[in-house]
């Protein structure tokens, strides 16, 4: 259920109209009126001279912590950005950034926070954001639904040199390949630092690139993923479905779960295969019917029937309240149940009547049923 509710959190999608993106200054006053959140980052983006991160590519891998102020006025699921002048009492503020001379100093402080956590929850979320976001925006939305939905353990972000722009995709899609190796670099790292447990959450473009990422750490390391990795998430997943299966055909063993959110209503997804001239071919992320991938040992939540209520098709796991509501209440009953008799299905935990589940060959697709309850 920890998945479940990181895969509510962690979606990400932008769409912020002319606001200018670029710059947001760090403001500790912030932390005077707003609850603080730690997100730790490792980035391939380029560091401008104010010591931010911009969307230009470097070859230097860097390290941080990175502080947010969550506003007191804050309520679940809602994500109030602060730019250039942020509001702390109504905006989500940067009101720290450090960046660690070496990666020792990373772990360090990685196990620090680790150790105030209960044996259970020492684990690591790495977040992989999707097109059109700055580093900012991503520790944002990160510390906003972390908070919203107590995501236990210690998150990290992988910031991968997204132009932050509407017009950026094929800089994107670019960047994505770019970036394959700096994701490979922090999951080892992270295993080597001594994390317990490490679950991928991915959502639209950045899943593309932690899919490529695991298809080269296979071909290396046969059975790593399997073997270190506590779960993998993909959110609103932009890649093509001959694409996937032929990624996910370097598993000897796929890691588990392996859970899959889909929306049959995804307008963003729809653009994503016209642009590509395949508007006849779905995406994994809008995709209709598992037929063409049900020999896959994945699971597949269907979300359409909450998108209506969302405040973006793009990510609904993350904006639909409704949904988030029901996730919620189902990580508490599960949490009950594994302490009485041990892990549990999601269908003993979800309300039956929201809730339809088959098993189609290997696929075992969860259809959210009643987005209106």
């Amino acid at each position: 259920m920890v998945l479940l509710r990181f895969a509510a959190a962690m979606s990400l999608c932008l769409a912020l109209g002319c606001t200018d993106r670029s710059f947001t200054p760090v403001m500790p006053e912030a932390l005077d009126v707003g609850t603080a959140k730690t997100i730790f980052a490792a980035t391939n983006r380029a560091e401008l001279p104010d010591g931010s991160f911009g969307p230009e590519r470097s070859a230097a891998y860097n390290l941080l912590e990175l502080t947010v102020s969550i506003p007191p006025n804050h309520t679940p699921g809602n994500l109030e950005f602060g730019y250039a002048e942020p509001d702390p009492t109504t905006q989500f503020t940067l009101a720290g950034r450090h960046k660690f001379d070496q990666p020792s100093d990373f772990d360090l402080r990685l196990q620090e926070e680790l150790s105030k956590l209960a044996p259970t929850e020492r684990e690591v979320t790495v977040f992989v954001h999707g097109f059109n976001s700055t580093q900012t925006e991503t520790a944002f939305r990160a510390a906003q639904l972390t908070h919203d939905i107590k995501t236990p353990g210690v998150t990290v972000i992988y910031s991968w040199p997204s132009l932050g722009s509407p017009l950026g995709y094929a800089y994107d899609g670019d960047s994505v390949l770019f970036a394959r190796d700096g994701l490979e670099q922090l999951l080892r790292h992270l295993q080597q630092a001594g994390a317990q447990r490490i679950v991928l959450s991915a959502h639209s473009m950045g899943s593309a690139l932690t899919m490529e990422t695991l298809r080269q750490i296979e071909i290396k390391s046969p059975n790593w993923s399997h073997q270190n990795l506590g779960g993998v998430i993909l959110m609103s997943p932009d890649l093509d479905l001959d694409v996937f299966r032929s990624q996910m055909n370097r598993f000897d063993k796929v890691p588990q779960p392996f859970v899959v959110f889909v929306s049959r209503k995804d307008t963003i997804l729809n653009i994503s295969q016209r642009i590509r001239g395949t508007h006849s071919r779905e995406r994994l992320g809008n995709l209709a019917s598992v037929d063409a991938i049900s020999d896959l040992p994945i699971e597949i939540f269907d979300t359409t029937a909450f998108s209506d209520d969302a405040a973006s098709g793009h990510f609904v796991t993350a904006t639909s309240p409704a949904l988030l509501s029901l996730l919620n209440r189902a990580a508490a009953t599960r949490d009950a149940f594994e302490r009485r008799r041990g892990p549990v299905d999601i269908a003993e935990v979800l309300p039956g009547q929201v809730l339809q589940q088959e098993l189609v060959n290997q696929v075992s697709l969860v259809t959210f049923a009643g987005g209106n309850r």
